[in-house]
């Protein structure tokens, strides 16, 4: 059950639906899971940001989930499928960054439980 979370300066007029769907799709798609009943994805547009001592136009991307961020090996292949998806979609180059957390089925809540009994 991954969690996405974009968090970024650029205006909210950039985020449609159709890139909400897309964002999903992508990072479904990197990290070897479900689309349907598994992802969950926010979007913030229009914050003040600063990467590396600049306020251009940037994206922090957040991305938790249950057995598929937990080494460095694989982060490192989501990190690329992910940058060349955000790089294309938002015309973005260096000031991108990717936060992976590895979560743990008993820290995932969902239908009055946890996910370490669905």
């Amino acid at each position: 059950m991954p969690f996405i979370e974009l968090q970024s300066n650029l205006p909210a007029s950039v985020f449609s639906e159709d890139f909400l769907k897309r964002l999903c799709s992508s990072t479904a798609a990197a990290l070897g899971k479900p689309e349907d009943q598994r992802m969950n994805v926010v979007v913030t547009p229009g914050l003040p940001m600063l990467i590396a001592g600049s306020t251009s136009p940037c994206v922090i991307l957040s991305v938790s989930a249950i057995g598929v961020t937990d080494t460095a090996d694989k982060n490192k292949e989501h990190s690329a499928k992910i940058f060349e998806f955000l790089t294309k979609e938002l015309s973005l180059n260096e000031d991108i960054v990717i936060l992976f957390g590895a979560l743990e089925p008993h820290q995932v809540g969902k239908k009055g439980t946890v996910m370490s009994f669905l």
